[in-house]
């Protein structure tokens, strides 16, 4: 819920598909990256190597004779973004047939957006999770899936808005202050504002699990600002 990513200094990302498996094969691993956002996320399959690939090679003893020809199979291609949504709209179809007869349920709205997000389909996900939070608005694990969703999607502002609706129902949950300080400070190079919502955190949950990285990332920013002021002043 933790390694840092570069996620890109700008108010509204645009991510190209390739972008996009790397961001979310790697960046999701700091709180929003390192495990708040990254709840019912999943980055798409590492390639397989075949058995062959695994090995060694062949003893040194070894001659053609007696271990007779072998052909080498080549490493699996990760799937396309269009191969993930083909397999995300088979494994949701059973839910939604279920909608149809329970179309109030925000547990299924939620699993929806969780196969298509764990596809990387973030836009269809964000829809998803909007219908459950119609029916479960004070459920802040999906408005976090919601605003991670929204923020892939280049809506950095409308990800912000929903992290502060989640502060609305509680003020102090450690993963909503988290996430703000991940988006503004990456998504909106607001340092001041990021700063104030880790050190929030931390005064709020003293032995919160993830304080390390928190104080990692609080020096980090801090650094970054003092080094801009030295480009300014150079």
């Amino acid at each position: 819920m933790a390694d840092e990513p570069n996620l890109p200094v700008a108010s509204k990302p645009s991510w190209q598909p390739r972008q996009l498996l790397v961001m979310c094969a790697v960046c999701l691993v700091l709180g929003f990256l390192a495990g708040y956002f990254l709840r019912g996320s999943a980055s798409a399959p590492a390639p397989a190597l075949s058995a062959a690939a695994q090995e060694t090679g062949p003893s040194s003893h070894a001659t053609s004779e007696d271990t007779g020809p072998t052909t080498q199979q080549m490493p699996k291609e990760a799937p396309t973004l269009d191969d993930l949504k083909r397999m995300a709209d088979k494994k949701a179809t059973p839910v939604l047939e279920k909608l149809k007869s329970d179309p109030k349920n925000p547990q299924l709205w939620n699993q929806v957006g969780l196969i298509y997000k764990s596809a990387h389909q973030f836009k269809e996900a964000a829809g998803y999770f909007e219908k459950s939070l119609q029916y479960d608005p004070k459920n802040l694990g999906v408005r976090a899936d919601y605003a991670s969703c929204l923020y892939y999607t280049g809506d950095v502002d409308g990800a912000l808005a929903q992290l502060n609706q989640s502060l609305a129902y509680d003020p102090k949950h450690a993963g909503t202050l988290m996430n703000i300080g991940i988006i503004k400070w990456r998504g909106k190079n607001d340092v001041d504002g990021a700063v104030a919502a880790w050190e929030k955190l931390l005064q709020y949950h003293p032995d919160f699990p993830q304080k390390d990285l928190v104080q990692q990332m609080l020096t980090q920013a801090k650094q970054s600002v003092k080094l801009a002021n030295q480009g300014q002043k150079g």
